[in-house]
């Protein structure tokens, strides 16, 4: 007969966090709402000070709970960027070991970043155009420093998304750049390439300033694709 491994008893703080998630459910909290003092829920759940205190982490890192010295826990205003921080060590681990998701999530970036530029060419202000201009000339200046440089990349990427006027497009632009660089970093930039990358947000620029959807699409996933292809490559 198989022999199995005993099932592993919940840690406290886990219950901490379920009771917690069950609390702002049943008394209809709202974001800004205060939660119990710690003093008060290791009272009500008999537990001590480390299972309340790591319950409530456990709940900050969701997004779920806002945690500030000096102050009671209060509830969380909702954020995309949160949603996409939990997804981080899911997405390491994916990168990590499968190139199916790899190639997926390429392929999705290039589509993604496609439509972007057209939502930027159609929808952008004066205003949207020198943000832009900005961050480019930012980028230009930090050419020697590959760290600000990938950083500004990101930027510009986000910049364009947020013209969408979209909020979650511009966390998705934000996290798979994110993804990206951290995990596969020869997907957003490539030492000694720096100029081309300029001279292609320049191209991009110009187009989204001249309001042609098609030509930003365009050159938004030839951009996108063309570091694609190096990955290969390499």
């Amino acid at each position: 007969m198989t022999t199995l491994e005993p099932i592993e008893r919940r840690k406290l703080s886990e219950d901490v966090e379920q009771r917690l998630l069950q609390l702002i459910k049943s008394q209809n909290l709202k974001p800004g709402d205060t939660l119990p003092s710690e003093r008060q829920l290791m009272a009500d759940y008999g537990v001590g000070r480390p299972a309340i205190r790591e319950g409530m982490q456990a709940l900050k890192r969701m997004g779920v709970v806002e945690i500030r010295h000096g102050e009671r826990p209060r509830v969380a205003e909702p954020s995309f960027d949160a949603v996409a921080e939990q997804l981080q060590e899911t997405m390491r681990h994916l990168l990590a070991h499968s190139e199916p998701t790899m190639n997926h999530l390429k392929d999705a970036r290039a589509a993604f970043e496609a439509q972007m530029a057209r939502f930027a060419a159609e929808k952008s202000t004066d205003a949207d155009v020198d943000n832009l201009k900005m961050i480019l000339k930012q980028q230009t200046a930090a050419k020697k420093d590959t760290a600000r440089f990938i950083e500004l990349d990101g930027e510009y990427h986000r910049a364009i998304a947020l013209i969408s006027g979209n909020p979650i497009f511009a966390t998705l632009s934000h996290a798979i750049f994110g993804w990206l660089s951290e995990f596969r970093s020869d997907l957003v930039h490539k030492r000694g390439r720096e100029e081309l990358t300029l001279k292609e947000h320049r191209e991009i620029l110009a187009a989204i300033e001249a309001r042609d959807g098609d030509a930003a699409a365009e050159l938004m996933a030839d951009h996108v694709n063309r570091a694609n292809k190096l990955y290969q490559q390499a």
